[in-house]
C-alpha cells in the first residue's frame, strides 16, 4: 500500500485499484491538479459542497479542509472505494463528510448499470444494452432538496451530460465539473453548457483549465 503527499494531505493507494499513470501522477503532485486548482479558487469556508464522483477522496479531502466535513456531501458508485475514501478523510483529520453509495442518474428504478473500467478512475454508467453491475440510483433533484449545496464538484466520467436538462436551483452558484468528450462528442459539450446556461450560471475562465471547466450563478 502506497502513500502520497499531494496538496498538504496524505493519500493512501490501496494495490491494485489503480495502475501505474495514477500512481506516477499522485507521486508528482499532478493528480487531479486542474480540478483541485478550481475548488481551491471557488470553494469558500461554509459553504454547503455536493461532490458527484470522489474517487480516493482528494477533493473530497480538499473541500473538507476549506468548509468543514460537515458540509460536504459526496456520491460514489464504486463500493470498494468507500473504505478507501473515509480512510483517507480520517487520515487527514476530516471524518464526517457524509459519504454515499451510488450513481447519480436520470431515470426510475431502484438501481442502475455501472460498468467497472480496469481501475477506478474509467468506471462509468453502462451505455444502453451494455451489462454492468446495479448500484443505487440517486436523483440529483432529490439530492438538491436535501442538501440545498452551493456548490457542485462532478468527475463522473460523462454521465455529467445527461443531468442537465431541468433547471438547476437557485442555491447552486458554483459548479466544478471535468467534461468528457470522448463519451458525448461536441453535441455533448454544448449540452452541458446550454443547460447550465439555461439555470443562470455562466462560464467561469479563471478556474477552468483543459477538460475541467466552471461556472458561476449570473449576478
Amino acid at each position: 500500500m502506497a502513500r502520497y503527499q499531494i496538496e498538504g494531505l496524505e493519500l493512501e493507494l490501496p494495490e491494485g485499484i489503480a495502475g501505474r499513470s495514477v500512481s506516477e501522477k499522485l507521486a508528482s503532485g499532478q493528480y487531479e491538479r486542474a480540478e483541485a486548482r478550481a475548488v481551491l479558487m471557488r470553494v469558500k469556508p461554509g459553504m454547503r459542497v455536493l461532490e458527484l464522483g470522489a474517487g480516493l477522496g482528494y477533493v473530497t479531502a480538499l473541500c473538507a479542509r476549506i468548509t468543514g466535513p460537515q458540509n460536504v456531501t459526496s456520491i460514489e458508485a464504486l463500493a470498494p472505494m468507500l473504505p478507501v475514501i473515509r480512510a483517507n478523510l480520517a487520515r487527514n483529520g476530516l471524518a464526517g463528510v457524509d459519504l454515499r453509495h451510488g450513481a447519480v442518474a436520470q431515470g426510475d428504478g431502484p438501481s442502475v448499470a455501472f460498468r467497472r473500467g480496469a481501475g477506478f478512475w474509467g468506471s462509468s454508467l453502462a451505455e444502453p444494452g451494455e451489462e454492468g453491475e446495479a448500484v443505487p440510483r440517486i436523483s440529483l433533484p432529490e439530492l438538491f432538496a436535501e442538501l440545498t449545496p452551493e456548490a457542485v464538484i462532478m468527475d463522473i466520467e460523462g454521465a455529467e451530460a445527461e443531468l442537465l436538462d431541468q433547471p438547476w436551483p437557485a442555491h447552486v452558484r458554483q459548479v466544478v465539473m471535468e467534461l468528457h468528450p470522448k463519451r458525448y462528442g461536441d453535441a455533448g459539450i454544448a449540452r452541458v453548457f446550454d443547460g447550465l446556461r439555461a439555470s443562470g450560471l455562466i462560464y467561469d475562465p479563471g478556474p477552468s483549465r483543459g477538460a475541467v471547466v466552471a461556472f458561476r450563478r449570473m449576478r
